[in-house]
């Protein structure tokens, strides 16, 4: 776990794992004694993925390299502080659980964690004499913009990836960004740099292209490693269990390839049994019956919009409706939007842009 001490890698653990709700149901089980129970399963080692040896001290890595059985690898963190753990039972027989949690927009980040980062912790696990598994959650979207049926084939640079992109090429890139600018100026531009070569090799951000080429060095380095992907779409709350409105995936569709074994869980809209319209109509019909607050306006029918400028202007002219009514009550006469209303509105379409590639999805 990146903490600066053991103390603080503890502190961590409890806040953000033992304490979770998640684990509604252990608590449950196990009543006064979970917590104990919790930290007899989960041990924090401080570490970090961006240095050899995943930064764990040499006695620690030996006992763990003797006795592990599965590497789990997982990504998905959108602010700038990088972060790494990993948690295990205290005989270190049973799981080892790596949560790479990464910048989706700095491209230096995204690269030492998503690519190389992914490397370093392949190499670690070839020298797990009892690994029987290296499972990698990827996503969907490592497929890029490709259109129609894709085979779940695992990502190759010079097969299902152009042999023009070279991942220590974009390193160095990202390097000299790295060196070349300052400040907010750097945070900027290498955010610029990611998007910009993403795209260029087509991909639609730095996050899914980055994931991608964690792919392609798990495909080139794994050698005999026993290795499973996985690669989850967007993912949504649960019905019932460990409690309503816990994360977890809506459907389930995938298959297996010999060797290395890839699957899919996601479906798009070409195939999904629940058609857009529908989850809309459903989710009106539940929040107009069981609303989240007390109110006395009519819940209005929600929209779906079929392209970023409709939703843009749409959503425009209901910024503009609210403070033209606001101001109509306080006696003013002006149109223009505030800064706080144009604020609302960079941010709804900001948004909406990031998501847009996801609710277009146009493969299967």
């Amino acid at each position: 776990m990146k903490s600066e001490d053991h103390e603080s890698a503890n502190k961590r653990l409890y806040d953000e794992i033992i304490s979770s709700n998640l684990f509604k149901l252990l608590k449950q089980m196990h009543g006064s004694s979970y917590e104990a129970f919790m930290k007899s399963k989960l041990i924090p080692v401080v570490g970090d993925i961006g240095e050899d040896n995943l930064g764990i001290g040499s006695q620690i890595a030996c006992k763990i390299s003797d006795e592990i059985d599965v590497i789990i690898s997982c990504a998905g963190r959108t602010t700038f502080d990088d972060r790494f753990s990993f948690s295990c039972q205290p005989s270190f027989s049973f799981l080892i659980l790596l949560l790479i949690q990464t910048n989706k927009n700095r491209y230096d980040s995204a690269l030492s964690v998503n690519a190389f980062g992914l490397g370093r912790l392949l190499g670690f696990g070839k020298g797990c004499k009892k690994l029987k598994l290296f499972l990698h959650i990827s996503t969907a979207y490592v497929t890029g913009n490709k259109e129609g049926t894709i085979l779940e084939t695992p990502l190759c640079i010079g097969e299902n990836i152009t042999s023009h992109l070279n991942i220590e090429t974009e390193m160095k890139l990202a390097s000299e960004a790295l060196r070349k600018f300052y400040s907010r100026e750097k945070i900027k531009k290498l955010k610029e740099l990611g998007m910009k070569r993403a795209q260029q090799y087509g991909w639609e951000n730095t996050y899914t292209f980055t994931k991608a080429m964690g792919e392609s060095v798990i495909h080139n380095q794994r050698g005999d490693l026993p290795v499973v992907i996985i690669r989850p779409s967007i993912i949504e709350s649960s019905y019932k269990e460990p409690f309503p409105g816990w994360l977890q995936r809506i459907s389930n569709h995938g298959c297996g390839v010999s060797e290395l074994k890839a699957y899919n869980v996601t479906s798009s809209f070409s195939c999904e049994p629940l058609a857009t319209w529908e989850l809309m109509d459903f989710s009106y019909q539940h929040l107009r019956d069981s609303p989240l607050i007390e109110t006395v306006r009519e819940l209005e029918h929600m929209k779906l919009h079929s392209s970023l400028e409709d939703f843009t202007s749409s959503v425009s002219n209901r910024v503009a409706k609210q403070e033209g009514e606001m101001r109509t009550r306080r006696g003013e006469s002006h149109t223009k939007l505030s800064m706080k209303g144009k604020r609302k509105l960079k941010y709804l379409v900001s948004l909406a842009r990031t998501y847009q590639p996801y609710t277009f999805f146009q493969a299967q």
